[in-house]
């Protein structure tokens, strides 16, 4: 698997990402060992997991899993943490005290001595961003933090943060980003290039719409289908995402390859994209992800894709943001 900077970085990270969500829930220690073995042998590297998945129990098989069948050397190794706000004298979320307790927890539960990529879950409105970023900068000088990044934050909350580091800086963001949501050209992905640092689309694959498996409906072993996240996947059921799945799979049948993949492939070359974090129920389902590591679109395919994917409220900020942004990745292999 080819290699990127993580943003403005001496770190290469593998230019997908597995991302750990449902382990310790939907994906039990033994299907979660599978996953792991098939993306490191496929050359993957970057991991990426966080203390609120499965309350802990996600860093917890992932920790187990590199004392016992993948060396820790062979992982970047991201968590993240203030997803929450808690009771207590430090009222959880992003405050110092919080942030400092929940690195020690993950240190804790993934029984390592330090963590490549610490990421801040989401932007804390409670927290002075100083208090926030001073944290931040104490993992890093302490050894216990390699990198810095931050999730779900905005292009203004991503570029203040970025501003406002003393010893350290902001290399990677993750956010919503694929075909079906756009809105990151707006801000995000403009304020992340000028300021060095990487994008970690999350949900690459529009929640798994993309994939067109709700073509004809809602699969029973979906996530469409279960409770917990129906809502989740409705959100991207729409009259224009039917339009976008449809274009996705003729694109696909022209390619011989699968919806999946050319929805990966596009998302993975935008603009300032280092690595989409892919999540999978089991290694079967990891592998069409994996597969896309051989796909490269012709451009007349991407450019099609982009067109039925303009959003149309805003298509020419959606559509400049995305030329004017710096790519930290143009100059890697």
């Amino acid at each position: 698997m080819e290699c990127r900077p993580l943003g403005a970085s001496g770190a290469q990270v593998s230019r997908m990402g597995l991302g750990t969500l449902s382990w310790g829930t939907g994906t039990d220690a033994e299907e979660a060992a599978n996953q792991l073995v098939a993306f490191v042998d496929a050359g993957g590297t970057l991991v990426d997991t966080a203390d609120v998945y499965g309350d802990g129990e996600s860093e917890r098989i992932l920790g187990s899993l590199m004392a016992d069948l993948v060396p820790r050397e062979d992982i970047v190794l991201a968590t993240k943490a203030a997803a929450r706000r808690e009771s207590g004298p430090f009222g959880g979320g992003a405050s110092r005290g919080s942030l400092l307790a929940a690195l020690e927890g993950s240190l804790r539960r993934l029984g390592v001595d330090h963590i490549d990529l610490w990421q801040v879950h989401a932007w804390d409105p409670a927290v002075p961003l100083d208090e926030t970023l001073s944290a931040l900068d104490h993992a890093v000088t302490s050894g216990k933090v390699r990198y810095i990044g931050v999730s779900n934050y905005a292009g203004w909350q991503l570029a203040t943060a970025a501003c406002g580091l003393r010893t350290t800086r902001i290399v990677a963001t993750q956010t919503e980003y694929s075909l079906l949501e756009r809105t990151p050209e707006r801000e995000i992905v403009p304020a992340a290039g000028h300021h060095g640092i990487g994008l970690l689309p999350w949900a690459p694959l529009g929640r798994g719409v993309l994939t067109g498996k709700y073509r004809s409906g809602t699969p029973a072993d979906s996530r469409g289908a279960d409770p917990a996240y129906g809502g989740y996947v409705d959100h991207h059921r729409t009259d224009r995402a039917s339009r976008i799945v449809e274009a996705v799979a003729t694109a696909a049948e022209g390619l011989g390859t699968s919806p999946l993949a050319v929805a990966l492939a596009w998302v993975r070359d935008r603009p300032g994209v280092v690595a989409p974090v892919v999540g999978a129920r089991d290694a079967t389902q990891l592998a069409g992800s994996l597969a896309a590591e051989e796909l490269t679109l012709p451009e007349a395919i991407r450019g099609a894709l982009d067109d039925v994917s303009l959003p149309a409220d805003d298509g020419a900020t959606a559509r400049s943001g995305a030329a004017d942004a710096t790519d930290p990745n143009e100059d890697s292999p």
